[in-house]
């Protein structure tokens, strides 16, 4: 079975952390685990929103998972889950509404699971420093499943607002990291930003296309046509060990 697509990880290997909120969403309290990833000082009250101990790039993904928490029409919904980036580290987020006996709303409990040791890997000795670590799996979320994806597999990687689409040759799948997230953290040797929206799988390029002065790229099991950039056309002809500028025929 590909290892894309069969449940590789059990939750229960990873520490967890758990957050508590009351219903303006400010923070109640929080274990020793939530204490060592978020920003947070030993004495420090809890008063402020939940969203204060994200980084900037993060609040609107997190703010989106609570209201979506928020509104869920039945009685008892299934924990709204999703995966954000922050420095260091890449977590999987799941945010479960509270309510009492009268099914009256009181808060939230926001939990979190490192997921970093398993999606990432070490930078081989004598590397290019990096303030990352570089994703050898991207997590995708498929309804209430998260299914890795070997980096390997992946042909390109396409920009969806906030988000990302992962594209292989099965399918494409979505993922709650930004694609400039995405790029700070793969290996630059394999991947290459070529657009604004597109990153490609240099391995996979199977064809150049040229059209009135624009270059586009052809990847192999992928029908799509895939822009380059005029900025990007240069470095990526380099990356493919080809000339700058052509022969016309």
């Amino acid at each position: 079975m590909s290892s894309s697509h069969s449940p590789l990880y059990l939750l229960e290997r990873f520490d967890v952390g758990i957050v508590r909120l009351d219903a303006e969403r400010r923070v109640l309290d929080m274990n020793a685990f939530a204490r060592r990833v978020l920003p947070v000082t030993e004495n420090q009250p809890f008063t402020r929103m939940v969203l204060d101990f994200h980084p900037e790039r993060s609040k609107s993904k997190v703010e989106f998972l609570l209201d979506q928490a928020a509104v869920c029409p039945v009685s008892s919904p299934p924990p709204m889950t999703m995966i954000i980036n922050i420095p260091e580290r890449v977590l999987l987020i799941k945010v479960s509404r509270m309510s009492d006996g009268a099914g009256q709303s009181t808060g939230y409990t926001l939990v979190f699971y490192d997921i970093t040791d398993v999606v990432s890997s070490e930078a081989p000795a004598g590397a290019r420093e990096t303030p990352h670590r570089r994703l050898n799996k991207i997590p995708t979320v498929q309804g209430q499943q998260i299914v890795f994806v070997d980096a390997d597999r992946v042909l390109r990687l396409h920009s969806d607002g906030h988000y990302t689409r992962v594209v292989t040759a099965e399918g494409n799948r979505f993922c709650n990291l930004s694609i400039g997230d995405l790029e700070a953290r793969l290996e630059p040797e394999q991947f290459m930003r070529v657009h604004r929206s597109h990153i490609l799988n240099l391995r996979a390029v199977h064809e150049l296309v040229r059209s009135e002065g624009r270059l586009s790229v052809r990847l192999q099991g992928d029908d799509e046509v895939i822009p380059v950039s005029r900025t990007s056309t240069a470095a990526l002809l380099a990356r493919l060990g080809l000339p700058a500028a052509p022969r016309q025929g």
